[in-house]
């Protein structure tokens, strides 16, 4: 199936995405590439030179069109919302109440160095597998103060959270397994494959090996944490954090600042307990809530999930986990009022003042998710992933499967902005096309699944108008394009060694528990080689910084 506005359906993306890393101003930019996907759709349909001329104007109706069906015709859409205004509300009281700055001084003689910041934000990334939104929440709030202690830039904090968050989501227990093992059964359910196949757990369990980028991405952050060295955009944003103690650039506009638009914390001597009590409330709500949904739309036990595969993935699938981020967040914020009223720290009335402040600090955040959804349905109704994935049927063999796959995939993810709804579309056309190429083989099966993950979670790192790159600058406290310009170095670093990767597998036939390992030490040497060639080039600016050890960074002592 291919798109009847051809290259046509490329443009309003291409051209939100090109504009916000251009200018840096996210929102036009969104607007401008939803507005032109309007005058695709107004001149389409025109016939006289009156509708001609009137284009530019239906476009604008066009386009407010999606963008108010962005908040109120998808229930997802709006639980994220609400899920986003309800934390910001939350973060708020905690912040208000000095939780924040108890947690930055209770860590500051456990966790008392940039590494150590680095490693924990990652550990806990991996630690919280369930969903990756609420993953950048919780990590991000933990770390944040933490990480500006330590002068690590804002942009260093939300490429770990970006990298962690979604890579570790396709390996566990999380929507994102369930959503593409149903896509997987879906296929083989269809008239597409016939005959013999594995399952459709069998073959997500046999394609993680092959899920070359997400292993590589969480390798890669671990890399960089523990070498401190970088390069790109990244280099000069860290250089900045140690020698001037600015974690974000001087005329950036992070999605969120908690003195700007919060003020000093209402205590000076703070209690942990103002931010751990909160904090926990909500992780239980959250677990609580998702697994109780999931039993009982299932009609399962536990003790039949356990025992039964098939009853564990209907539980997964059945969960719902956006509505528990709902649930969790109210939970902590009238956790965190009840607190601040019990210890005196806040009046009723301040404490909806600081709720209504909470919201206002996620209002740019959820504005740009919602013109991001908003350009997401532009390419879906202009069918841009289909026309990307026809142009790459024509060029596959088994030997460029995976390649094939990786590249059409992340270049659907990076123009849609959503993994989701990429893996949606290449699932249907990527696994029977692999498996009639492949003559039936289990794993080429398993290769091209493997594929379809690393593919739409590379363009969603590398995508400004993806929904984990929004939050994951929202709760690092980052300027949004400052994240994608600096995060994009490392993507695409990790994307030209998983294209080798695939391309050893496709012409040696070497099994990925070879390849992946080989993978992470041509990383280490391509981290090292790129920091020591981008710190000569810099020169004065970032040499001290590509492998400087902890203590050989300046202080403003």
């Amino acid at each position: 199936m291919t798109s009847e506005f051809g290259a046509l359906s490329l443009v309003p993306p291409l051209l939100a995405i090109a504009l916000a890393i251009i200018t840096r101003r996210a929102l036009l930019s969104l607007f401008i590439g939803i507005w032109a996907g309007g005058v695709i759709i107004a001149a389409d349909g025109a016939e006289t030179a009156l509708e001609f001329a009137a284009v530019p104007l239906l476009a604008v109706v066009e386009a407010f069109g999606w963008i108010v069906a962005s908040y109120g015709d998808d229930t997802f859409h709006a639980e994220i919302i609400a899920f986003t205004f309800l934390l910001g509300a939350g973060i708020a009281l905690v912040w208000r109440m000095g939780g924040s700055v108890a947690v930055a001084q209770a860590a500051t003689t456990r966790v008392d160095s940039h590494r150590r910041v680095g490693l924990v934000a990652w550990l806990l990334g991996l630690v919280w597998f369930f969903d990756d939104y609420a993953n950048t929440a919780i990590v991000g709030s933990a770390v944040k103060d933490i990480a500006d202690e330590v002068r690590m830039s804002r942009e260093k904090l939300a490429y770990i959270l970006d990298s962690t968050a979604a890579p570790v989501a396709t390996f566990g227990i999380s929507s994102w397994v369930a959503f593409q093992i149903g896509l997987i059964q879906d296929v083989y359910d269809s008239e597409a494959i016939s005959g013999e196949t594995p399952s459709a757990v069998g073959t997500f369990l046999r394609s993680i090996p092959f899920n070359v980028y997400c292993l590589l991405a969480l390798l890669m952050v671990l890399i960089i944490v523990l070498t401190r060295r970088d390069f790109g955009e990244m280099l000069d944003a860290e250089a900045r954090a140690q020698r001037t103690g600015k974690v974000t650039r001087e005329d950036a506009t992070p999605l969120q600042s908690m003195k700007k638009d919060l003020g000093e914390p209402a205590v000076d001597d703070p209690l942990l307990r103002t931010f751990v009590v909160p904090v926990a409330v909500l992780v239980t709500v959250v677990v609580g809530g998702a697994t109780i949904t999931g039993f009982q739309a299932a009609g399962v036990t536990p003790g039949e999930a356990l025992s039964e595969t098939g009853a564990l993935i209907d539980v997964i699938d059945n969960t719902d986990f956006t509505g528990a981020l709902v649930w969790g967040s109210f939970s902590m914020v009238a956790t965190a009022v009840a607190m601040a009223l019990y210890d005196d720290v806040l009046t009723l009335e301040e404490s909806m003042e600081t709720i209504l402040d909470g919201f206002g600090i996620m209002l740019t955040a959820v504005s740009i998710l919602v013109m991001a959804w908003s350009i997401g349905t532009v390419a879906e109704v202009l069918e841009t992933g289909q026309y990307v994935t026809a142009l790459a049927e024509g060029i596959v063999t088994p030997t460029l499967l995976p390649v094939v796959v990786l590249l059409s995939t992340g270049i659907i993810a990076f123009s849609i902005g959503t993994s989701w709804g990429t893996m949606g579309i290449v699932t249907p056309i990527a696994v029977p096309m692999a498996y009639e190429i492949g003559g039936g083989s289990p794993e080429l099966l398993s290769v091209a699944v493997g594929a379809i993950f690393s593919g739409a979670i590379f363009g969603d790192h590398c995508s400004p108008i993806s929904d984990t790159t929004i939050l994951s600058s929202t709760f690092a406290g980052a300027d949004h394009i400052d994240h994608v310009r600096t995060q994009l170095y490392y993507a695409l670093t990790v994307l030209a060694v998983s294209i080798v990767v695939y391309l050893l597998y496709g012409f040696f036939g070497l099994s990925p528990f070879v390849l992946v390992p080989i993978g992470a030490v041509v990383l280490v040497g391509l981290v090292y080689a790129l920091s020591e060639l981008d710190a000569a080039r810099k020169d004065l600016v970032a040499k001290p910084f590509a492998g400087a050890r902890e203590q050989d960074v300046p202080s403003d002592d």
